[in-house]
């Protein structure tokens, strides 16, 4: 992209809570617009941030449909409404005529770079889950299967597939970096996973950096939300599972789910809204949690887990099962050799 120019973002909730949006607000100090701006990122029209609406707003989207006006990134939240029939008409744009489906569709391939908001514009996500009415699928998934709103073969004008900030909701540093990385004109495919998420997020998992990881290391678990312990054994964590760099960067600077004693739920990923049974309990077959670390054969964690289970210090067995540290670590001075 030529560097005395904006890049210009036109940004379009579809089937959405609006929840990305309020994710990404609390981009760094200064807030989204302002993180942004650092990148000479412009933001054409957000239907909930913009003061353009009515007449001006739809102006906006013919200028960018006729290629009156240049569109660098179309970012999309929420899940496209496929229905009825495949008319989209589930969602239509007010004051146009149109469902948001064929808009996106007309201002997709305008656009030098597709991006997916959440896990839901990625892959249908929460409005697509159990019996799927709406006929709800992602840009360019329908939860694991390449296809959705615009098919798997689609492609932006820079040649690059959607790109997929997955997550419910993802991390405002994904966003902001992300489009900063596409305004800077340092994304190829190779940077993307196979279900089109950013590397730099997906290569790493929900698990690291968790600050119950004393407790995993011992399967020490806890029984309650409140407890200290590791939630993988007991109340359905899946953060051993979940890509995604959330305990390594924290939510605003300080806290993440597991930190705030919720379990990782691998919202991440597709189907994360459709799990095989209640989110805060672990599912189980003859004992075993079938929710197994990545990589990991079950064999291994078995024995691993009956190993490090019979080498549990007192201390960590006695602060899993409390609200605060119960024991604290031995003051003593190190052995020498």
């Amino acid at each position: 992209m030529p560097q005395d120019r904006t890049f210009n973002v036109l940004w379009l909730q579809a089937a959405s809570c609006g929840g990305c949006t309020m994710s990404a607000l609390a981009a760094e100090d200064g807030g989204l617009m302002r993180a942004l701006g650092r990148f000479g990122i412009r933001l054409l029209w957000h239907p909930s941030l913009s003061e353009e609406s009515g007449a001006e707003a739809v102006a906006i989207l013919d200028d960018v449909a006729a290629g009156r006006v240049a569109l660098d990134g179309l970012c999309i939240e929420g899940a496209v409404l496929d229905g009825p029939d495949g008319s989209g008409r589930f969602q239509m744009l007010s004051g146009t005529g149109r469902s948001m489906k064929d808009w996106i569709k007309t201002l997709a391939p305008r656009a030098r770079h597709v991006v997916a908001i959440g896990s839901c514009a990625a892959y249908g996500g929460v409005p697509s889950a159990g019996i799927n009415p709406t006929d709800a699928v992602g840009l360019q998934f329908a939860a694991w299967e390449p296809g959705g709103a615009l098919g798997g073969h689609f492609r932006s004008a820079s040649g690059m597939p959607v790109i997929n900030i997955s997550g419910c909701a993802p991390h405002p540093g994904w966003v902001v970096e992300t489009l900063a990385a596409l305004a800077l004109d340092d994304t190829n495919p190779d940077d993307l996973d196979t279900l089109g998420r950013p590397r730099a997020i997906a290569d790493h998992l929900a698990h690291h950096g968790c600050s119950r990881n004393e407790f995993y290391e011992f399967k020490a678990s806890a029984a309650r939300p409140s407890d200290r312990g590791c939630l993988m054994e007991n109340l359905g964590c899946r953060a051993t599972q979940a890509p995604g760099d959330c305990n390594l960067r924290r939510w605003n600077g300080f806290g993440s789910c597991t930190d705030g004693g919720f379990t990782c739920i691998n919202c991440t990923s597709p189907g994360f809204e459709s799990p095989a049974g209640p989110f805060q309990e672990t599912a189980k077959v003859a004992g075993i949690p079938v929710g197994l670390p990545v990589d990991m054969p079950k064999a291994w964690f078995v024995a691993l887990a009956a190993l490090s289970k019979s080498a549990t210090p007192q201390r960590v067995r006695a602060n899993a099962h409390a609200d605060h540290v119960v024991v604290p670590p031995a003051r003593r001075p190190p052995k020498l050799p």
